[in-house]
Order: structure tokens, then C-alpha cells, then sequence
């Protein structure tokens, strides 16, 4: 988000983004497994929902994660699923809504990549910049929110796979999600730039095609 300071309007609309994706998360997350075990709150609640790290990862790469879901007995992999479906389906609602109010803005998702967006990219007014933001910081959060690195929802998803882990795979969920080395890996890939972050690279090139479709 701090790439986007120059543009307010897109800087407010990541920052929306964020917080709308963690909460619609958290509150799914509930639901589901409230569905396991009858009972808990469903409201969202900051203080729990909200990762320091995630959010640090939201203001220096212009997205970030929720906090990591502990590992349920059963039905892990429809529990980690939520995240990225959360940020890819409002994501593209978010986009769907941008080409149905600004028809003749449009072409803005032909011109800019998802990382410029992160970055305040400019759209022809305010309302057009702050939508686009909006629908491209949820399907940035949706996609990051894929890859397997702890405390992400990919990386639930590929140890749900595992029904007997292996010593090796044991150990290297030692060193990623006991000494924390995942999100050292993630804000690395969000913050060092090669040209751009690393993980932008992935957004342009997954999301990029999720943006133009609606052209």
C-alpha cells in the first residue's frame, strides 16, 4: 500500500481490500466450523483475525493474509479453501462491478497489470481508481493466499494433502512454520524488488488474465 501513497484514492482502496477480504474470510472460517462443532462467534474480531505479519505484508507489498487457521480434524482441505476463494470470487465481482459502473473506463484492466494497481496506478477519477484498487487487492489476496507457504492458506491446503508426511516434509514444516521461515520467505518475495517484488511477477502473470477477461 505505501507504493500507492501518491494516489489516495487507490491507496484507501487496497486498504478496503484488505480488511474487507479478512473479515468475509473470518467469517466464513467461522461458519464452517461452526458447522463442525456447533458452536462459536461468527463476527469477525481484529484482534484475532487480523496477522501483524499479514498486515505488515498489506502495507509494504499492497496485499497481505489473515491469521492462519489451525489445523481442524476433519475436513481440512474445505477449511483452506475459504481464503482463496474469498479473495478470487470477490475479486472478480469486484472487476465485474468496475466494467458495469465505468463502461468506458474499461480499458484501465487492458493498461495496467495487477502490480501496477498495488502500486497506485491511475485511473481516469477517483471512483474509478478506489473500485479498481478494491476488486484487484482482493483477487491479489485470493492469489496470494494459493501459495504454499506458512501461515498461508496454501500451505494448508498442500499439508492437508499429505495423509502420512514424511520426515523430510516434517522437518520442513520445523523450520517454515515453527522458526517462522515462511513468512520471512513471503515478505521477502512481497517487499525485495527485481525490477518489482517477486510475488508481483506472479499476480500479472495469474491475475493479469483474470482482469483482462472482462474486457
Amino acid at each position: 500500500m505505501l507504493f500507492a501513497l501518491g494516489q489516495p484514492a487507490a491507496f484507501v482502496g487496497l486498504v478496503i481490500a484488505f480488511l474487507l477480504a479478512v473479515a468475509v474470510r473470518a467469517f466464513l472460517l467461522r461458519l464452517v466450523l461452526r458447522r463442525f462443532y456447533g458452536r462459536g462467534p461468527l463476527l469477525p474480531d481484529p484482534r484475532r483475525d487480523i496477522d501483524p505479519f499479514g498486515a505488515v505484508a498489506a502495507a509494504l507489498g499492497g496485499t497481505g493474509w489473515g491469521h492462519g487457521v489451525d489445523d481442524p480434524p476433519r475436513y481440512r482441505g474445505l477449511v483452506f479453501m475459504v481464503g482463496p476463494l474469498v479473495g478470487l470470487v470477490l475479486g472478480e465481482l469486484g472487476l465485474m462491478a468496475y466494467t458495469l459502473v465505468y463502461p468506458d473506463y474499461s480499458s484501465a484492466l487492458l493498461i495496467n497489470a495487477p502490480s501496477d494497481v498495488l502500486r497506485g496506478a491511475v485511473a481516469p477519477t477517483a471512483g474509478a481508481q478506489m473500485l479498481l484498487s478494491v476488486a484487484v487487492g482482493l483477487l491479489c489476496f485470493g492469489l496470494l493466499a494459493l501459495i504454499p507457504l506458512p501461515p498461508l492458506d496454501g500451505w494448508g491446503l498442500l499439508w492437508a494433502s499429505m495423509r502420512r508426511p514424511t520426515a523430510g516434509g516434517l522437518r520442513a514444516r520445523q523450520w517454515l512454520v515453527d522458526n517462522n521461515l515462511g513468512v520471512v520467505a513471503l515478505l521477502i518475495l512481497l517487499i525485495f524488488p527485481f525490477g518489482a517484488p517477486l510475488l508481483h511477477w506472479l499476480f500479472d502473470l495469474v491475475g493479469g488474465p483474470l482482469m483482462r477477461m472482462w474486457v
